[in-house]
């Protein structure tokens, strides 16, 4: 037999692994030997987190996850339900607190406030966001409560009622108000001057010269829940005509206030009674007084 001759590398003196490609040939630089050790530790320690953590299901264990408890118990399941229950423990406490205090005292309690408006920010988004749009801002047939406008009051009492009992509904608290149909009332030309007038008072780059029969038939047919002045009142849920605020339209045009006028379109809000529980109704309006300024 022939003894194996280890060829060195001539530059670094290292090894080869007496490979060659082409006159290339291969060092043979092993891993140093703690890099070994490591390796070794790392397998063992792998071993010994398999039994201590949750990894690979053994032949004990109940429920559905099977033996994947782990000693320490640590799971995403185990760790999901304690911060839950942290979660119910601090917003049971504040919710007692909540539950007390009046509309005022939330106000002034700056801790109850933001925990009303977090709640009441993500029921509305649940709830509400539908119709009036994740930020309030509505649509044409959808208020805006964003703006300053609120045709059945802006107060805490007056929101909690809107939102609780809704409008236009089956309710026998909802909020109600019917505009009658003036298509059949009213001539064409009778519609088309009380628009004119209409149209002049919410523009006000809209001159007021020269409606005087439109604002004779609005003091005889609309000035009795528009008021005389024309900025709405409250206790028949009338708009306010004369602030730039239009419903069923984004800016007010004379076909939108003649169609209003000729045949009136009603919007629905539905009961939230029963739907949404007192104190989520009570965070909504919270969060509604905040969004419009509130009154």
């Amino acid at each position: 037999m022939t003894k194996d001759v280890k060829q060195k590398d001539e530059v670094t003196g290292v090894e080869t692994t007496g490979h060659e490609w082409d006159g290339i040939q291969e060092l043979n630089n092993p891993a140093p030997r703690w890099w070994l050790w490591v390796f070794y530790i790392t397998i063992i320690w792998s071993i010994g987190y398999w039994v201590v953590y949750p990894a690979w299901p053994t032949l004990s264990g109940e429920g559905h996850r099977g033996g994947t408890v782990g000693t320490f118990e640590s799971t995403q399941y185990t760790q999901l339900a304690k911060s839950q229950e942290e979660i119910v423990a601090r917003r049971a406490e504040y919710m007692d607190r909540f539950k007390q205090a009046s509309f005022d005292e939330i106000m002034n309690d700056p801790e109850l406030y933001a925990f009303a408006q977090a709640g009441g920010e993500s029921a509305f988004k649940d709830n509400c966001a539908t119709c009036h749009g994740t930020g309030g801002a509505g649509a044409p047939g959808y208020p805006n409560l964003n703006d300053d406008e609120w045709i059945w009051g802006g107060d805490y009492d007056a929101i909690y009622h809107t939102i609780r009992y809704g409008v236009r509904n089956k309710h026998m608290e909802s909020r109600t108000s019917m505009m009658p149909e003036y298509g059949d009332i009213l001539s064409k030309d009778e519609i088309m001057q009380v628009t004119d007038y209409v149209y002049a008072l919410g523009h006000e780059d809209a001159s007021m010269e020269g409606h005087e029969d439109g604002a004779a038939i609005f003091a005889q047919h609309c000035a009795s829940c528009h008021g005389a002045d024309a900025k709405g009142m409250r206790e028949v849920g009338s708009p306010n005509l004369t602030d730039a605020i239009w419903l069923k339209s984004e800016n007010g045009s004379k076909e939108a206030i003649a169609s209003q006028i000729r045949n009136p379109k009603h919007g629905v809000m539905p009961v939230w009674e029963g739907r949404l529980d007192e104190q989520t109704i009570r965070q909504l309006t919270i969060y509604v007084h905040a969004l419009g300024g509130g009154e």
